[in-house]
């Protein structure tokens, strides 16, 4: 298991930097590539990349916490993250009602993906 940290928030050493535009970067899982960045939200306390994983997984959109990328390389366009493709493929569904189908605020990504993302990470922190 991975130390205790918030999840929702990008690491200090990954090298995201505010206002950043990742859209359309590379997502690589530890095990190999899982598709592009399609949507970013820096909000406060529920940061998170919503990644299409196009033909991998049969066009299924995931989202990643912030807290999972462990680093981004800008020249490169690639976002390293710490879960294996099986852990991405086995998270929750982005259903109708996700980032790009609800009006700002009434989606609660930490509510709907943190019971799955926390447990690596050593439980919920808030």
């Amino acid at each position: 298991m991975n130390e205790r940290r918030d999840i929702w928030e990008f690491r200090t050493v990954a090298g995201h930097s505010a206002g950043t535009d990742l859209i359309g970067f590379h997502v690589e899982a530890v095990d190999g590539p899982i598709g592009k960045v399609d949507k970013l939200s820096e909000a406060v306390g529920e940061q998170y990349l919503v990644v299409d994983t196009g033909p991998w997984i049969f066009g299924r959109r995931v989202l990643l916490p912030a807290g999972t990328v462990t680093r981004i390389e800008i020249a490169e366009q690639k976002v390293y993250v710490d879960r294996s493709r099986d852990e991405i493929k086995n998270s929750p569904d982005l259903d109708d009602d996700g980032p790009d189908g609800a009006p700002d605020g009434d989606y609660d990504a930490r509510r709907r993906f943190g019971p799955y993302y926390d447990a690596f990470y050593g439980g919920r922190i808030f």
